[in-house]
């Protein structure tokens, strides 16, 4: 685990915004530092369990596999974002498979310590219903992206959803911070690797998009233009 002290790292989520520092003492007092390698399974699809995850460093994602083997990743989270939260709330099995894309640490915290604090802080309740709400709305979204668009807007709507939350502005352009694979597209977009290829060709030939490396560059009017 990093030097950072468990609270500090409370203090800067957004779901504990609302606590006292005695309750963050708590909550932090309470927690277990655990590391995973990359590859890790940190949560099987329907495992029981009801700890929440707040991650300290690295990157996870939370992905489904049909019976064919096709993954469906349905979100990337990484330092301060946390995951768990459902089990935690219902003491459900889990909902869906939770795997390292890197070395990961987190911190964990157990049912029964998180809801003492939540049954003493209705403002965190408002916390959590709100990022539930959100990840509510991201499954929507992505069932109607399955439903409604074609794989080229699938893929672009994958890309915008990639540059809003590691994209960085270079003058009217933004460049994705790491390099993204076929694959990983693929995932998101309920497609094959071979087809995010061909899809991403199109939109470079067309000058929807180009590449800094092997990372993506996109113009100011991407998704628009398409």
């Amino acid at each position: 685990m990093q030097q950072t002290k468990p609270l500090a790292y409370f203090k800067k989520s957004d779901l504990f915004s609302r606590l006292r520092d005695a309750e963050l003492e708590e909550l932090a007092a309470t927690a277990v530092p655990k590391a995973f390698p990359k590859g890790a399974f940190i949560i099987q699809k329907d495992a029981p369990g009801d700890d929440l995850y707040l991650i300290v460093s690295g990157n996870v994602k939370v992905t489904l596999y049909s019976e064919d083997g096709r993954e469906l990743i349905l979100a990337e989270l990484r330092e301060g974002d946390f995951f768990g939260e459902m089990s935690l709330l219902d003491g459900k099995p889990r909902s869906a498979m939770v795997i390292a894309l890197e070395a990961t640490e987190a911190l964990v915290v157990r049912r029964r310590d998180f809801l003492a604090i939540l049954n003493r802080n209705p403002a965190m309740a408002v916390k959590i219903i709100e990022a539930l709400c959100q990840r509510l709305r991201e499954a929507d979204e992505k069932i109607e992206s399955l439903a409604m668009l074609d794989v080229f807007g699938r893929v672009a709507r994958v890309i915008l959803q990639m540059a809003a939350k590691e994209g960085v502005r270079q003058g009217d352009l933004t460049v994705l911070t790491r390099r993204i694979t076929h694959q990983e597209i693929a995932s998101m977009a309920g497609t094959s690797r071979e087809t995010v290829s061909r899809v991403l060709s199109r939109f470079q030939k067309r000058g929807h998009l180009s590449f800094s490396g092997r990372r993506l560059v996109l113009p100011p009017n991407f998704g628009s233009q398409l």
